[in-house]
Protein backbone atom coordinates (compact mmCIF):
# COMPACT_ATOMS: atom_id res chain seq x y z
CA UNK A 1 0.00 0.00 0.00
CA UNK A 2 1.07 3.26 -0.70
CA UNK A 3 2.18 6.09 1.58
CA UNK A 4 -0.11 8.51 0.53
CA UNK A 5 -3.63 5.79 0.67
CA UNK A 6 -2.19 5.05 3.94
CA UNK A 7 -2.08 8.85 5.38
CA UNK A 8 -5.47 9.32 3.62
CA UNK A 9 -6.79 6.21 5.28
CA UNK A 10 -5.79 7.18 8.77
CA UNK A 11 -6.79 10.62 8.61
CA UNK A 12 -10.03 9.64 7.35
CA UNK A 13 -9.91 7.47 10.84
CA UNK A 14 -9.05 10.19 12.49
CA UNK A 15 -11.72 12.68 11.24
CA UNK A 16 -14.24 10.18 11.58
CA UNK A 17 -13.38 9.50 15.23
CA UNK A 18 -13.40 13.23 15.78
CA UNK A 19 -16.85 13.43 14.55
CA UNK A 20 -18.25 10.71 16.53
CA UNK A 21 -16.64 12.45 19.35
CA UNK A 22 -17.82 16.06 18.63
CA UNK A 23 -21.62 14.64 18.02
CA UNK A 24 -21.22 12.90 21.52
CA UNK A 25 -20.08 15.77 23.11
CA UNK A 26 -22.62 18.11 21.61
CA UNK A 27 -25.64 15.85 22.53
CA UNK A 28 -24.16 15.72 25.95
CA UNK A 29 -24.00 19.13 25.89
CA UNK A 30 -27.39 19.69 25.07
CA UNK A 31 -28.55 17.13 27.34
CA UNK A 32 -26.40 18.99 30.51
CA UNK A 33 -28.14 22.41 29.13
CA UNK A 34 -31.88 20.62 29.49
CA UNK A 35 -31.30 19.57 33.01
CA UNK A 36 -29.71 22.97 33.61
CA UNK A 37 -32.43 24.93 32.09
CA UNK A 38 -35.02 23.03 34.15
CA UNK A 39 -32.76 23.80 37.47
CA UNK A 40 -33.21 27.45 36.37
CA UNK A 41 -36.91 27.36 36.17
CA UNK A 42 -37.47 24.76 39.91
CA UNK A 43 -34.84 27.33 41.21
CA UNK A 44 -36.90 30.59 39.86
CA UNK A 45 -39.84 28.33 41.76
CA UNK A 46 -38.49 27.80 45.13
CA UNK A 47 -37.23 31.63 44.94
CA UNK A 48 -40.79 32.83 44.55
CA UNK A 49 -41.60 30.48 47.12
CA UNK A 50 -39.10 31.72 49.48
CA UNK A 51 -40.42 35.42 49.49
CA UNK A 52 -43.67 34.94 48.99
CA UNK A 53 -46.09 37.22 50.29
CA UNK A 54 -49.29 35.11 50.93
CA UNK A 55 -49.31 30.95 51.73
CA UNK A 56 -51.53 31.07 48.42
CA UNK A 57 -48.47 32.08 46.61
CA UNK A 58 -46.10 30.68 48.28
CA UNK A 59 -48.10 27.31 47.60
CA UNK A 60 -48.50 27.85 43.86
CA UNK A 61 -44.61 28.12 43.42
CA UNK A 62 -44.23 25.13 45.24
CA UNK A 63 -46.65 22.97 43.00
CA UNK A 64 -44.60 24.62 40.24
CA UNK A 65 -41.58 22.98 41.51
CA UNK A 66 -42.51 20.03 42.48
CA UNK A 67 -44.56 19.74 38.70
CA UNK A 68 -41.04 20.92 36.76
CA UNK A 69 -39.22 17.09 38.68
CA UNK A 70 -41.95 15.19 38.95
CA UNK A 71 -43.36 15.79 35.03
CA UNK A 72 -47.10 14.41 33.73
CA UNK A 73 -45.72 10.72 34.42
CA UNK A 74 -44.93 11.00 37.86
CA UNK A 75 -46.67 11.26 41.28
CA UNK A 76 -49.04 14.14 42.28
CA UNK A 77 -48.46 16.10 39.04
CA UNK A 78 -51.43 18.48 38.53
CA UNK A 79 -53.56 20.87 40.48
CA UNK A 80 -51.88 20.23 43.64
CA UNK A 81 -52.82 23.15 45.60
CA UNK A 82 -56.39 23.11 44.31
CA UNK A 83 -56.45 26.73 42.20
CA UNK A 84 -57.67 25.43 38.82
CA UNK A 85 -54.73 25.68 36.99
CA UNK A 86 -51.20 23.85 36.82
CA UNK A 87 -47.86 25.14 37.56
CA UNK A 88 -44.76 23.92 36.21
CA UNK A 89 -47.20 22.44 33.12
CA UNK A 90 -44.54 20.14 31.61
CA UNK A 91 -44.47 17.10 29.11
CA UNK A 92 -41.48 15.52 30.57
CA UNK A 93 -40.11 15.63 34.28
CA UNK A 94 -36.45 15.77 35.54
CA UNK A 95 -36.76 12.63 36.93
CA UNK A 96 -38.41 9.69 34.63
CA UNK A 97 -42.46 8.76 35.16
CA UNK A 98 -43.41 5.92 37.30
CA UNK A 99 -43.13 3.63 34.55
CA UNK A 100 -40.06 4.87 33.23
CA UNK A 101 -41.84 7.25 30.72
CA UNK A 102 -41.41 9.88 29.68
CA UNK A 103 -37.59 8.88 30.99
CA UNK A 104 -36.83 12.42 32.61
CA UNK A 105 -34.73 14.96 31.43
CA UNK A 106 -31.84 13.85 33.50
CA UNK A 107 -31.76 10.08 32.81
CA UNK A 108 -29.57 11.42 29.75
CA UNK A 109 -27.04 11.87 32.17
CA UNK A 110 -27.19 8.63 33.97
CA UNK A 111 -23.51 8.45 33.60
CA UNK A 112 -22.03 11.16 35.12
CA UNK A 113 -21.32 9.52 38.42
CA UNK A 114 -22.48 12.96 40.07
CA UNK A 115 -26.04 13.38 38.51
CA UNK A 116 -26.62 9.67 39.19
CA UNK A 117 -25.59 10.00 42.85
CA UNK A 118 -27.21 13.64 43.66
CA UNK A 119 -30.24 14.07 40.65
CA UNK A 120 -31.20 10.79 40.20
CA UNK A 121 -30.59 9.29 43.31
CA UNK A 122 -29.88 5.55 41.75
CA UNK A 123 -30.08 3.88 38.75
CA UNK A 124 -34.01 4.08 38.24
CA UNK A 125 -34.16 0.41 37.04
CA UNK A 126 -37.49 0.29 38.55
CA UNK A 127 -38.93 4.10 38.68
CA UNK A 128 -42.11 2.82 40.69
CA UNK A 129 -40.37 1.82 43.94
CA UNK A 130 -37.92 4.63 43.70
CA UNK A 131 -41.44 6.61 43.63
CA UNK A 132 -43.03 4.51 46.34
CA UNK A 133 -39.50 5.65 48.62
CA UNK A 134 -40.21 9.38 48.01
CA UNK A 135 -43.86 8.93 48.62
CA UNK A 136 -43.21 6.57 52.07
CA UNK A 137 -40.81 9.72 53.12
CA UNK A 138 -43.34 11.94 52.78
CA UNK A 139 -45.84 9.96 54.32
CA UNK A 140 -43.92 9.48 57.25
CA UNK A 141 -42.01 12.56 57.82
CA UNK A 142 -42.55 14.83 61.13
CA UNK A 143 -41.14 18.05 62.13
CA UNK A 144 -39.36 15.63 64.51
CA UNK A 145 -38.28 12.76 62.00
CA UNK A 146 -37.19 14.14 58.89
CA UNK A 147 -37.25 11.58 56.75
CA UNK A 148 -36.04 13.72 53.72
CA UNK A 149 -32.82 12.97 54.76
CA UNK A 150 -33.14 9.07 53.78
CA UNK A 151 -33.95 10.30 49.85
CA UNK A 152 -30.57 9.97 47.75
CA UNK A 153 -32.55 12.15 45.14
CA UNK A 154 -32.24 15.74 45.53
CA UNK A 155 -35.15 17.05 43.13
CA UNK A 156 -37.59 13.96 45.16
CA UNK A 157 -36.44 16.31 48.20
CA UNK A 158 -37.47 19.23 46.74
CA UNK A 159 -40.84 17.36 45.68
CA UNK A 160 -41.36 16.42 49.63
CA UNK A 161 -40.72 19.71 51.05
CA UNK A 162 -43.13 21.28 48.32
CA UNK A 163 -45.82 18.69 49.46
CA UNK A 164 -45.23 19.66 53.03
CA UNK A 165 -45.90 23.62 51.98
CA UNK A 166 -48.99 22.35 50.39
CA UNK A 167 -50.20 21.11 53.67
CA UNK A 168 -49.38 23.89 55.74
CA UNK A 169 -51.41 26.86 57.00
CA UNK A 170 -48.48 28.52 58.28
CA UNK A 171 -46.43 31.13 55.62
CA UNK A 172 -43.61 31.02 58.06
CA UNK A 173 -43.71 27.40 57.73
CA UNK A 174 -43.68 27.51 54.43
CA UNK A 175 -41.01 29.97 53.77
CA UNK A 176 -38.77 27.96 56.10
CA UNK A 177 -39.42 24.83 53.82
CA UNK A 178 -38.52 26.58 50.34
CA UNK A 179 -35.08 27.67 52.69
CA UNK A 180 -34.95 23.46 52.98
CA UNK A 181 -35.55 23.03 49.00
CA UNK A 182 -33.06 25.64 47.60
CA UNK A 183 -30.16 23.73 49.20
CA UNK A 184 -31.65 20.35 46.97
CA UNK A 185 -31.90 22.47 43.72
CA UNK A 186 -27.92 24.01 44.76
CA UNK A 187 -26.51 20.25 45.27
CA UNK A 188 -28.52 19.68 41.88
CA UNK A 189 -26.76 22.36 40.12
CA UNK A 190 -23.31 21.76 41.47
CA UNK A 191 -23.95 17.67 40.24
CA UNK A 192 -23.97 19.34 36.58
CA UNK A 193 -20.33 20.64 37.22
CA UNK A 194 -18.28 17.74 38.71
Amino acid sequence: MSRLLVIGVVTALAVSACGSAATERSEGDEAIALVAERLDLIDEAVASWGTAASLKEAQAAAETAANLVVGPGGPGYGDRDGDGTVGGETSTGLLPGLDGTPPGLAAALADSACVARDVLGGPWADPAAEWQRMLTAIEQWRPDNNTMSTLASHPMRIVGWATFTLATDSLDRAHEYAGHAKLHVDISRKALDC
